[in-house]
This record gives C-alpha cells, structure tokens and sequence, in this order.
C-alpha cells in the first residue's frame, strides 16, 4: 500500500539544537510538512549514558511514529551515534536519517591530508561513532575528536560572538588547528565536523579561530541533502506547491523553546504550535 506523501517528515533532538537540521530541511525541501520534538524535559543527551540515550530516543521516536509520519530524521549527533540502530531495528520499513554519516561522507570527500577533526558533545566523543565512520570509509584517516560541551551553553544563550565565545574557541580548537600550539599539532586537519547540531550557531568565530583553508563540514546541510535523497529514492517527496509546515513538540518549557529556538530557526516559533507532550 504506497505511502501518503503528504504525511509529515518526524524530527528528533534533545532541546533546540536540532532546529538547524529543520532548518536545513526547510530549505531543501520546501513542500513538506514537518513534526519537530524536542525531549526540552530531559535534556542534554551529551552527558548521558548510552544506554539512557538509547532509551530516551526510542520513547520520542515512538511518539512521531504515532503522529503518522512517513519519515524521521534523528537530528542529535549523540542519539544518532547511539541509537539508530535500535531505531532502524524496531521500525524497518521507515525512512530513517540521522546526522553522522552525511557529515561523515561529506568530511571524507572533502578532506585532502586525511586529517580530520571532529567536535561534539562528550558522549558523542566517547561514544566513537564519528572515529569509526571515517575509518571505515578512509582506513588512513586521522582522526582527533575533542569534546566542546561549553559550545552547547554558548549557544542557547546566544553568545555566539565577542570575546567569550572567542576564547572558548581558541581554547578548544587551536591545538587541532594551529602549528605548535598544543600536544595535538603534529597532526593539524584540514577538515572540521561540527558533530553537533548547536555547532552551527558558532559557525563565524569557529571560522575565524581555525581559518579560511579548513573545510568545516555542517552536518545540517549534509542531512538535509540526505533526506532529500532519501525521499526521491523512497518515491515520498510531497512535490505540490503547498509551503512547508511546522508543528512542535516538547516535553517541557514551551515558551523557552519558542524563544530560544527561533534563533536556531531563523524565524520566530508561535507558542501556539508548540504541544507540550509526556514521553
């Protein structure tokens, strides 16, 4: 029985960083109608065990998967490194995306030396799946990975710019990025993977700390290209001229959300579409 195209597209994060992925969907897929949830209650996912992550993402995605949709994209870098295959075990015949092999495939293309940075939350660091990924596609590849957790808070406060920022950058990066500062120089990359959705918002100061020859990878942009993809190949694109759609969910805070997440939007969120949920 052919799926209803016009059914909406689920997208899962923690809190509000994934709302740069719904925004990169927004973009490459103008027509579609998208349920957002955002588990705001239990937030952040970083800290968090794997096997809680495991366990908080199957609860949300069981709860789009109730709403009807025909596809899920999961835009948390640590519930993608920890619980898609669960995901794609309990719901084989769903479309499912998440946001670590795009940027990985998109780093591989892109990298020339082979030498590749990857930044993240702690357990997206810990977890290892972005270090496996690249290796797998690129066995020589080296790999630094370093964990950026103070990026997340900088960001939902809207501190992406000025000194602090700057500093927290200059402190995380340059080892990975500038010759002879730190014990991770020798092997300086040419390509940087924001491996976590809130990343995004620190785009111009991560710019300017590592420079103009490093090619950062959004994993953003990459899923989105991916869904698209995806969909096409899956016959589910919704291709009429009806504008795209937005409906949120959480599972606390609601006018938090709405407040912080128009900047990751771009636009701003009317409470009124925001549904406070209990997974």
């Amino acid at each position: 029985m052919p799926v209803d195209v016009s059914r909406p597209i689920g997208v899962f994060d923690s809190g509000v960083g994934g709302l740069t992925v719904l925004r990169a969907l927004h973009d490459e897929l103008p027509h579609e109608r998208f349920i957002y949830l955002g588990d705001t209650a239990r937030l952040p996912y970083g800290t968090k065990s794997a096997d809680t992550v495991v366990r908080y993402a199957l609860q949300a995605a069981d709860a789009l998967v109730g709403r009807g949709i025909k596809a899920l994209v999961v835009a948390c870098n640590t519930a993608s490194a920890a619980a898609l295959p669960s995901m794609r075990d309990r719901y084989r015949d769903l479309p499912l995306i998440g946001v670590v092999e795009p940027g990985v495939e998109a780093a591989v293309t892109a990298t020339r030396s082979g030498r590749i940075a990857v930044i993240g939350t702690e357990a997206t660091v810990r977890g290892g799946a972005y270090q496996r990924a690249i290796s797998r596609r690129r066995p020589d590849a080296i790999v630094t990975a370093v964990a950026c957790q103070l990026f997340v808070a900088l960001a939902e406060e809207g501190w992406t710019s000025g000194a602090v920022a700057r500093t927290t950058a200059q402190r995380y990066l340059a080892p990975m990025f500038a010759p002879g500062v730190g014990s991770m120089s020798a092997a300086v990359a040419d390509t940087l993977v924001l491996g976590c959705t809130h990343f995004p918002m620190l785009y111009a100061v991560i710019r300017e700390v590592v420079g103009d020859a490093v090619t950062i990878v959004d994993s953003a942009a990459t899923t989105a290209r991916a869904a698209r993809a995806l969909l096409s190949e899956r016959g589910l694109l919704r291709l009429d001229e009806n504008q795209a759609q937005m409906s949120f969910l959480v599972t606390d805070g609601g006018a938090r959300f709405a407040a912080i997440g128009a900047r990751f939007l771009g636009c701003d969120i009317d409470l009124r579409a925001v549904e406070l949920i209990d997974l």
